[in-house]
């Protein structure tokens, strides 16, 4: 797969599953590999993981078997609510905080975020341009001088040279963190909601939020380094769903000053009435 131009993730993922494999079947037993993944309590998605992994190591090995078809369940991801999204970054440590704010900020994949490096990073302008993940467009990301000063801080403080990578360990080591920090939190403050908010739902939560500000699907596209305009298509659906279940604060403004604040604090036009400028922004 090294060879073959694979990423460390897809390697690391394929490798999790082989060994899940063989501690509870014989790995070169194809009908016992089926059997076992067939009667697993998991979702469709993990099982076509085990069994695109199982279809490389019978293609290396040249064992013959006809890989079983599992199509993933659909299902909307809920999206996590700015308020909730505020808390765990607010909470985490200071290196941990700084990466769910660059992923809040940036909707980075977690293997994006973890690969930075200095020489990737202008805080002068404040854009960040990371290296897409997929096969995805090159793509420039716009970042806020609350990030940028949060950036500086980690800089000064790990005396990072140009081509140091931004933080150490791997996307495994982050998602990790985060996982530990936000159960932690969820069991401390009594709210076990918390713990449905997985690290991707920070990009999942910055397609939507920008589709919402600018309704432009193609630049969401864009930004998100994806491939195909169908995969962008679905923050669509989630914002639909959001607006359906989000709250929002509501704000008026009669002066230009006062839109021109209510606009750089992240709140949206929504309409004029009786000459009253009506701006919202969710919870």
């Amino acid at each position: 797969m090294k060879n073959q131009n694979k990423s460390n993730y897809t390697i690391t993922t394929t490798d999790k599953a082989l060994i899940t494999i063989s501690k509870n079947a014989d790995i070169n037993d194809p009908e016992q590999v089926k059997q076992f993944i067939a009667n697993l309590n998991v979702s469709n998605g993990y099982k076509k993981i085990l069994c695109t992994a199982y279809d490389k190591y019978a293609d290396y090995y040249q064992i013959p078997w006809q890989m079983p078809r599992y199509q993933p369940e659909a299902k909307h991801r809920r999206i996590p609510t700015t308020q909730n999204i505020n808390l765990l970054i607010a909470k985490a440590r200071r290196k941990l905080s700084t990466q769910l704010t660059l992923s809040k900020e940036t909707g980075l994949r977690p293997i994006e975020l973890m690969s930075l490096k200095m020489k990737d990073i202008d805080l002068e302008h404040r854009k960040v341009y990371p290296t897409t993940a997929k096969n995805g467009a090159p793509r420039t990301l716009k970042i806020g001088k609350n990030l940028q000063a949060m950036l500086t801080n980690h800089i000064n403080i790990k005396a990072l040279n140009l081509n140091d990578k931004l933080f150490t360990g791997t996307a495994e080591n982050y998602s990790a963190n985060y996982r530990q920090m936000r159960n932690n939190l969820a069991n401390k403050i009594g709210k076990p909601t918390l713990k449905t908010i997985r690290l991707y739902d920070f990009r999942h939560y910055f397609a939507t939020m920008l589709y919402a500000k600018t309704r432009d699907i193609i630049y969401v596209k864009q930004q998100m380094g994806h491939i195909k305009i169908e995969t962008t298509l679905r923050y669509v659906q989630l914002l639909e769903q959001a607006d359906d279940e989000q709250e929002y604060y509501v704000k008026t403004a009669t002066t230009i000053k006062e839109a021109t604040n209510l606009l750089e604090n992240g709140f949206t036009y929504i309409q004029n009435i009786d000459g009253i400028k009506i701006y919202r922004k969710r919870k």
